[in-house]
């Protein structure tokens, strides 16, 4: 019997290890933008056409290659940095396996020009698919210049499976900002399709969190800082007015290395408890600096999780500084009695002693004399328990009490054709000013009013932006945002739909907008919120296709209609359950949350 294991041709091994490191376009940057930093570089260029589907550069002024270090780069696991055992317990570089430069190498066209800043020539190397095409040598600038053309082009199946350009360069936007926050002393720019996205100078940290966040960040972070013998602590956290509805900008970094930690996340935002909102999320930029030996970074082919020799305590003491700075920043709730009150203080009065006020008592009062006015229950109550109305609850068991009744025997949702309609009348019972629950066809139903509103509001929003029919209404003072460079790029793109909604968007200056007009359905003041909800939401949308733009709108439309202050009474729950049961979906809500619930008698 003959063997039947085999070596791997190393062009398959290579291309097997960039399944690992090599997901997308901007893990080819962050490989690349890491080797710069790694080579002592103070100016990094980053340009990219397609989202990186086409091309890739990445130039630096670092310290550049020698002939032989250039081409030996390109094989796997050669590396610098590594050169025993005991090395991996102190690593204070960005890179060190090896594996980058050849996974790279495997699944695209590459040509790296670099020359050393004592030679006089360069060399010139092109790899297309782990094939050397060409080495020679090369007048080039000091430092290196790397271009991946074509990236995928000999995995089709991979290729396939990127997703759409503006997810893509979502992506790319959130590795270069990682990398950017944590290197304040390397200047970058970023060039997408010939337009210049970034321009980052060599500055502190505050700044570039603002040059990269935008300026209204500035007002909205305090500072952080703390430091044993086991980790120092620095950085940012938001205020928690600044909290928002969305993950974003929560950033943990790890000597220099961006980090998720939940563990640590957890500490965080349990020190925002009681005074944000549950369902808020805060903003930080958290910085670790720890003994190379105490951690390991070696645990996940992207480096992103790192685990930590003293966990317990890095939690005890992040939690400890986080609830620090925000009490040092008068953040916490509390007593100040040298601020003046802002109630109204009773009149002063000549006369030092005040007479109580004096109890009226009625003492022809009793109790078990019926009035007029004792009889004051609520519309709703009334048609539940008055005596008049019990014979509702009878038929509510007339099906129990009949052996041939017909049994119902789906308990999670109801038949979609009740056929509830206008001129129907039946009763209700509102619970909590949040389900209203009534009996229908031999079926006791509950419907969610808030979340079948959200389900009306998307329909109607929808049918409305679909046929064109939704109308602009001009504000009386106009609002100015500011955006980061990514989402103003993001807001270009869908700027035709959001006028086809109603809304009326100028330029005021560069990376700020000026809200002019909104949709007449529009109801929430905050349209910051409503913008940032829709470039998130748009970001992780893996599609190209327009409706579904209109669809991400009308979603975020239906959700700033304020129903949080709005009180349900027996009329407005019937109107609610007329719209909820001629939508398309009545069973659940546009974000997949269940509207109606059967109930068993």
């Amino acid at each position: 019997m003959s063997d039947i294991i085999k070596l791997l041709p190393d062009s398959i091994a290579n291309q097997i290890a960039a399944g690992e490191v090599i997901q997308r376009p901007a893990s080819v940057i962050k490989e690349l933008v890491e080797n710069s930093i790694d080579a002592k570089a103070t100016e990094i260029t980053i340009n990219i056409k397609d989202a990186g589907r086409t091309l890739i550069q990445v130039i630096d002024n670092g310290t550049g290659m020698s002939e032989t270090d250039a081409r030996l780069s390109f094989e796997r696991h050669a590396t610098s940095k590594i050169k025993e055992a005991n090395d991996l317990f102190k690593i204070n570089t960005m890179g060190f396996r090896g594996e980058a430069l050849a996974s790279i190498a495997s699944v695209s066209q590459v040509e790296l020009k670099t020359r050393k800043e004592n030679d006089e020539l360069g060399i010139k190397i092109q790899i297309s698919a782990s094939d050397v095409i060409l080495q020679e040598s090369v007048n080039c600038p000091k430092g290196s210049n790397f271009q991946v053309k074509n990236l995928f082009f000999n995995i089709p199946a991979r290729r396939k499976f990127l997703k759409a350009d503006t997810t893509e360069f979502h992506h790319i936007i959130d590795e270069l900002q990682r990398i950017a926050l944590t290197n304040e002393n390397v200047s970058f720019q970023l060039l997408h399709n010939g337009t210049e996205v970034y321009n980052l100078p060599i500055e502190n940290i505050r700044q570039r969190i603002v040059r990269v966040f935008g300026k209204s960040i500035n007002q909205n972070i305090i500072s952080i800082n703390n430091q044993t013998e086991i980790v120092k602590i620095t950085g940012f956290i938001g205020k928690p007015e600044h909290s928002k509805k969305i993950r974003g900008q929560q950033y943990f970094f790890a000597n220099g290395r961006f980090m998720r930690h939940q563990y640590f996340y957890h500490a965080v935002v349990s020190a925002y408890k009681n005074i944000m909102q549950p369902d808020m999320f805060p903003t930080f930029f958290i910085f670790l600096e720890v003994n190379p030996s105490a951690i390991d970074i070696n645990i996940h082919p992207t480096k992103t999780e790192i685990k930590f020799e003293d966990e317990k305590f890095i939690y005890q003491l992040l939690h400890v500084t986080v609830k620090e700075s925000l009490g040092k920043f008068n953040i916490v709730p509390s007593i100040d009695f040298d601020v003046e009150p802002d109630f109204e203080i009773a009149p002063k009065s000549n006369n030092i002693f005040i007479r109580p006020p004096e109890p009226k008592l009625d003492y022809n009062y009793n109790p078990f004399k019926k009035s007029e006015n004792a009889q004051s229950y609520s519309n709703t109550a009334k048609s539940f328990f008055e005596k008049t109305n019990t014979e509702n609850w009878e038929k509510l068991f007339e099906s129990s009490k009949n052996e041939d009744a017909e049994i119902i025997e789906n308990t999670n949702y109801p038949p979609t054709d009740l056929g509830i309609k206008a001129e129907q009348d039946f009763d209700v019972l509102i619970v909590q000013n949040k389900y209203a629950i009534f009996y229908y066809k031999q079926q006791v139903l509950s419907v969610n009013l808030r979340r079948a509103l959200y389900r009306i509001n998307f329909d109607n929003f929808l049918i409305k932006i679909s046929n064109n029919k939704s109308k602009s209404q001009k504000l009386l003072y106009p609002e100015e945002i500011e955006l980061s460079s990514q989402d103003y790029m993001l807001l270009n793109e869908i700027y035709d739909e959001l006028s086809e909604v109603g809304f009326d968007i100028t330029e005021s200056k560069p990376n700020t907008i000026s809200v002019n007009g909104v949709p007449s359905e529009f109801e929430n003041s905050n349209y910051k919120e409503f913008i940032e909800n829709v470039l998130e939401t748009f970001k992780n949308s893996q599609s190209k296709i327009k409706d579904d733009v209109f669809k991400i709108i009308a979603d975020s439309l239906s959700k700033t209609i304020k129903n949080s202050q709005l009180f349900f009474n027996k009329e407005s729950a019937k109107t609610i359950i007329f719209e909820l049961f001629n939508c398309t979906e009545q069973t659940y809500s546009p974000n997949g949350k269940q509207i109606i619930k059967h109930i068993e008698l």
